[in-house]
C-alpha cells in the first residue's frame, strides 16, 4: 500500500525567523502546523521572538499586507490575517516574507520557509528548534536604539548607564538564548 500523502492540514512548516538588521544576527527556528492563521502565527511570533504583544503588527507575503481585522488601525488596504491560512499564503519551500512588528521602532522581521513536512506523532506544535541572541527589549527604538543601547550598557561610566538599567529592571544579556524558555511560551499555543 503506497505511504499516505500528507494534506495541507497535515503539514508542519519549519520556519526560520530573524530579526532584520540584527549584527549579529537574532534568530528562531521553529515549527508549526501549516494549516494556522497569519493571526495565529503572529501569537506564535510573539513567544518565539519573546516580544510582549503591546503593538500592531502586519504580514507582508506576495505584496498582500495581512494584519488584525481592525479598521480602525489599518485602513480598507489590509486583508484580514484571520482569514489567510499560512499554507495558502505560503505554500513553497524556500518562500520568504516580512513580518513588521510595532509600527513606531519598526522591527523587522524576514521570514523563510526551510521545509515542508508531515509531523512527527511524538511532538506537540509549535515547537522552537534553535535560535540565537535574546529578543531586543520593547520600545527601545527598533534596531539602533537597541544597538545605542547595548553601547550605553557596556560601558559602566557612560552617563545613561545606571537609568537604562534601571529602565530595564536589571541586568540584560544580549547573548542569551533558551530553547526550553520560548517552549514553554509556546506550550498554551500547542494543538493537541
Amino acid at each position: 500500500m503506497p505511504a499516505k500523502k500528507a494534506t495541507s492540514a497535515q503539514t508542519i512548516y519549519q520556519l526560520k525567523v530573524v530579526l532584520k538588521d540584527s549584527k549579529p544576527p537574532i534568530w528562531r527556528q521553529f515549527q508549526v502546523p501549516g494549516n494556522i492563521s497569519l493571526a495565529r502565527l503572529h501569537d506564535m511570533l510573539l513567544d518565539v521572538m519573546g516580544w510582549e504583544g503591546y503593538h500592531l503588527h502586519q504580514f507582508t507575503i506576495g505584496g498582500v499586507d495581512y494584519g488584525p481585522a481592525d479598521p480602525d488601525s489599518f485602513g480598507d488596504d489590509m486583508a484580514d490575517e484571520r482569514k489567510a491560512k499560512l499554507n495558502q499564503v505560503v505554500p513553497h519551500v524556500r518562500t520568504k516574507f516580512s513580518y513588521l512588528y510595532d509600527f513606531g521602532d519598526s522591527w523587522e522581521h524576514v521570514l523563510t520557509v526551510e521545509k515542508i513536512q508531515p509531523p512527527e506523532p511524538s511532538v506537540r506544535y509549535p515547537v522552537c528548534l534553535d535560535g540565537a541572541r535574546n529578543c531586543p527589549p520593547e520600545d527601545c527604538g527598533g534596531i539602533w536604539g537597541y544597538d545605542e543601547l547595548l553601547q550605553v550598557l557596556q560601558d559602566p561610566k557612560n552617563p545613561e548607564h545606571e537609568e537604562r538599567l534601571e529602565w530595564l529592571g536589571g541586568e540584560f544579556d544580549p547573548e542569551a538564548f533558551s530553547v526550553e524558555e520560548v517552549n514553554q511560551r509556546l506550550a498554551p499555543l500547542r494543538v493537541k
